[in-house]
């Protein structure tokens, strides 16, 4: 099962993915997570407390450009990657995660070299893993205009009942409909009753495949820079419902 996560910035994505990957281990399942977000945390989430200190590869720009063989304005579109998940792979416990983050550097565009490596990088880890997979993607829709999430087996759309939030849902279900993208659901996120799910529901024309309601346990733990693996409450319930969703869906 190959899962990302994607919507506007500060829905809750990185939260959501992490409470995933504690469902997902729970079930049985080895899991590579991938932090592919600029401001990458979800390590921290899934509590590594290495990933705190850790340099995510996006900002490794001479490590990068080397990959890319970058000459001037030439470089090479088929870098050499496999060797790096071996020297920066974190694991514990049937769990490995690898942080991307992603290129910030202004008018780098789809083409700079240094954004093939990590793209080449991330295709090859979700092609290449015999586990399950969540990565958590950059905010926003850049990435679908860039198709790289197309290998993916679901892209689970965080959506808050709240304009901004569903206007950048929109955007996504329309370029996943464009790019021809099959299995892209809407997840809701800090729901508070019926009225706020009808209201994400009515705005995107789809019901949530599951809507993670407002936890103060999430928000304690986050708080105190502590594990989602195992947090208990009511998100902890809905990543267990939504992991067998997942499992069951379109059967």
């Amino acid at each position: 099962m190959k899962i990302a996560f994607c919507g506007k910035g500060g829905v809750g994505k990185s939260t959501i993915a992490a409470l995933l990957c504690g469902a997902l281990l729970e079930s049985g399942y080895g899991v590579l997570a991938i932090d592919a977000d600029p401001s990458p945390h979800l390590g921290r989430l899934l509590g590594f407390a290495e990933a705190e200190s850790l340099t995510p590869l996006a900002e490794m720009r001479d490590l990068l450009a080397e990959r890319a063989e970058k000459q001037g304005p030439y470089y090479n579109l088929n870098p050499k990657i496999d060797d790096l998940p071996e020297k920066f792979m974190l694991k514990k416990d049937g769990l490995r995660l690898m942080v991307l983050g992603a290129i910030r550097e202004a008018g780098g565009g789809c083409a700079c070299p240094e954004q093939t490596v990590l793209r080449r990088l991330l295709s090859f880890l979700i092609l290449q893993a015999k586990e399950a997979v969540v990565v958590d993607m950059e905010a926003g829709v850049e990435h679908f205009g860039r198709a790289t999430v197309v290998p993916m087996d679901f892209i689970l759309v965080v959506a808050q009942p709240y304009r901004g939030s569903l206007e950048t849902a929109k955007q996504i279900l329309r370029l996943s409909q464009e790019l021809k993208m099959e299995r892209v659901v809407v997840v809701g996120n800090a729901v508070r009753d019926t009225e706020d799910e009808a209201f994400i529901q009515e705005t995107l024309g789809v019901e949530p495949l599951v809507s993670f309601p407002e936890d103060r346990e999430v928000l304690l733990a986050e708080r105190k820079g502590k594990s989602l693996l195992e947090l208990p409450g009511p998100s902890r319930e809905k990543a267990r419902e939504l992991v067998k969703k997942l499992s069951s869906y379109g059967t």
